[in-house]
C-alpha cells in the first residue's frame, strides 16, 4: 500500500488543522494506520493510532482530547482532526500502516512521506 499525507501547513495557536492520508491499493481497509511526528532534532514520536475498521482508537497523552483520527475505507483514507493547536505541536507529521495497532513505529511498515506544520504563537 502506498501512502500520501497532506492537509499541513501554518497555523496559529488554539488553530486547527485536519491532516489527510490518502492510500492506493485494495488491502487498504485491511491495515491499521497509525500518525507520527517528528519535531526538528527530535525522534519520531506516536500521535495516535485506529484499527482497520475504525472501531479501536490510541491517542499519546500529549494529544488526547485535541486531535481525532478517522476513517474513510470507501475513501481510503485516515484523517486527523487537530485542534487546540499549540507550539509544541509543530512537525512533520506521517502516516503509516501495520497490521495490528501500536505505538511503535518500527511495527509500521508502510510510511507517507510526511506532511508539515507549524504552530505559531
Amino acid at each position: 500500500v502506498q501512502l500520501q499525507a497532506s492537509g499541513g501547513g501554518l497555523v496559529q495557536a488554539g488553530g486547527s488543522l485536519r491532516l489527510s492520508c490518502a492510500a492506493s491499493g485494495r488491502t487498504f481497509s485491511s491495515y491499521a494506520i497509525g500518525w507520527f511526528r517528528q519535531a526538528p532534532g527530535k525522534e519520531r514520536d506516536f500521535v495516535a493510532t485506529i484499527s482497520w475498521n475504525g472501531g479501536s482508537t490510541n491517542y499519546a497523552d500529549s494529544v488526547k482530547g485535541r486531535f481525532t483520527i478517522s476513517r474513510d475505507n470507501a475513501k481510503n483514507t485516515v484523517y486527523l482532526q487537530m485542534a487546540s493547536l499549540k507550539p509544541e505541536d509543530t512537525a512533520v507529521y506521517y502516516c503509516a500502516a501495520t497490521s495490528i495497532p501500536t505505538v511503535h513505529s518500527i511495527a509500521y511498515r508502510y510510511w507517507g512521506q510526511g506532511t508539515l506544520v507549524t504552530v505559531s504563537s
